[in-house]
């Protein structure tokens, strides 16, 4: 039964992380989760991903630090290196709900983990980093504006220990690691994807009682390449070392089958061998290094073309015996309709031919044949998860400027300014630099 004052709770902030948030998504909805599930997005978030996230979540919620109220957009000029951290902690004020589970938009759940809503605020998992410490990529917590407003307070005068959210929630909610084991979350609530490597002997102990994944640090799943015919991450040198990417390859193949479906807007194709489709600010990139034959019903090859019946190569048609045009029909001689078949005369099985009527021509049976249906929105879905699937490579990428640069200037406009992102110091120092060089 769904339970409607509960809530799985994410936030994203630019176009690349939402795909993060929708295999997020789709992994607790395949999981048959019962609470709704909410994303708070900044106004980073083009409206194409933000129509493609209500698909999958109950609601999604624009939050900005420099559209709230006077104490947040205060703190955040007393400490702007707390912007994103601003940001997340509005999820305690989502107050029409009487409980929620936090989850990073890195995580993807393996099971269903509705059984996190019988925890207390602040429950979460130990960081691998420094177990005395709580790691902020999933907790459970309730919301509250006096909550919010105490955070708040406590982030203008103490800052952050370690620059983000993680080191700010430790600080406040600083008994969690001796107050009550009960809000300690076993570790496979949050299994960070470094600990896989740094501690095998345990993962292959404990691994398969995992319940989240967490790819905390770099890289991300979507900062990979993947290959759907081998089902396989394209290692490059970030992963130089690392055995085990089961959980990668897992990310991807939700992405393919329950995301991109919903991304149907495709760009026009780069060439034969790469084909690249804009999805708001990301694009994602296909590539075919093999790509198999295709027979068209439209364009027969030139053996058809010699040895079809009755053939007309100018119309690139041929006549069918005893056509019923009132009824779009032809009789099938020696039909059987109890196995549904027919008896072809003169049958080669070793050479899959038959003899044509004109002495010595064969043609071959086509190996598939199928009946073109009017093309549709839920096909363009389709199809597009299909040819997802017979690509030797995908993957994903900031899409080109020239696609943001108007929003952008409205974002500059209305001074929603990525201070955070693109236009943090450090980007535009390197910016700097290279102009220099």
């Amino acid at each position: 039964m769904p339970v409607t004052d509960q809530a799985f709770v994410t936030l994203v902030t630019n176009d690349i992380y939402c795909q993060g948030a929708l295999v997020l998504g789709k992994s607790l909805r395949n999981h048959s989760t019962s609470r709704k599930l909410v994303v708070m997005i900044t106004s980073h978030v083009t409206s194409r991903m933000r129509g493609v996230l209500a698909h999958i979540f109950d609601e999604v919620v624009e939050v900005d630090a420099l559209n709230s109220a006077d104490s947040v957009r205060l703190a955040l000029l007393r400490r702007p290196e707390l912007g994103i951290t601003f940001t997340k902690l509005q999820c305690w004020t989502l107050t029409r709900y009487t409980k929620c589970v936090y989850m990073d938009a890195d995580t993807i759940v393996l099971c269903n983990i509705d059984e996190l809503f019988d925890r207390d605020e602040l429950s979460a998992a130990p960081d691998s980093g420094w177990p005395d410490c709580f790691n902020s990529g999933v907790f459970v917590f309730k919301p509250s504006v006096e909550t919010f407003n105490r955070l708040l307070q406590f982030a203008d005068n103490h800052g952050s220990f370690d620059g983000g959210d993680q080191g700010l929630l430790n600080s406040f909610f600083n008994n969690w690691a001796v107050s009550d084991i009960h809000k300690h979350l076993p570790f496979i609530y949050n299994l960070s994807i470094s600990s896989v490597y740094t501690y095998r002997p345990a993962f292959k102990q404990f691994g398969s009682d995992a319940k989240v994944v967490h790819f905390i640090g770099t890289p991300k799943p979507w900062n990979l390449k993947y290959n759907p015919q081998t089902k396989s991450i394209v290692e490059d040198e970030s992963l130089s070392g690392q055995q085990h990417l089961s959980f990668l390859v897992l990310w991807w193949e939700i992405y393919i089958s329950d995301v991109l479906p919903f991304l149907t807007e495709t760009a026009v194709s780069e060439g034969s061998t790469s084909e690249q489709h804009n999805f708001g600010r990301i694009e994602l990139v296909m590539k075919n290094e093999n790509p198999s034959p295709v027979c068209s019903p439209e364009a027969p090859n030139d053996t058809a073309e010699k040895t079809l019946p009755d053939y007309n190569a100018e119309q690139q048609t041929f006549k069918i015996p005893d056509y019923n045009a009132e009824q779009q029909t032809f009789k099938i001689p020696d039909y059987n309709a109890e196995q549904q078949s027919l008896k072809l005369p003169d049958y080669n099985a070793e050479q899959q031919t038959f003899n044509d009527r004109v002495q010595g021509q064969d043609f071959a049976l086509p190996t598939e044949m199928s009946i073109q249906q009017p093309v549709t929105q839920d096909d363009d879905d389709f199809a597009m998860a299909q040819l997802a699937q017979t690509a030797s490579e995908l993957s994903i990428q900031e899409a080109e400027e020239k696609l943001r640069t108007e929003e952008e200037r409205r974002n500059w406009e209305q001074g929603h300014i990525d201070y955070m992102g693109k236009y943090s110091f450090d980007n535009i120092q390197k910016k700097l630099d290279r102009f220099l060089q």
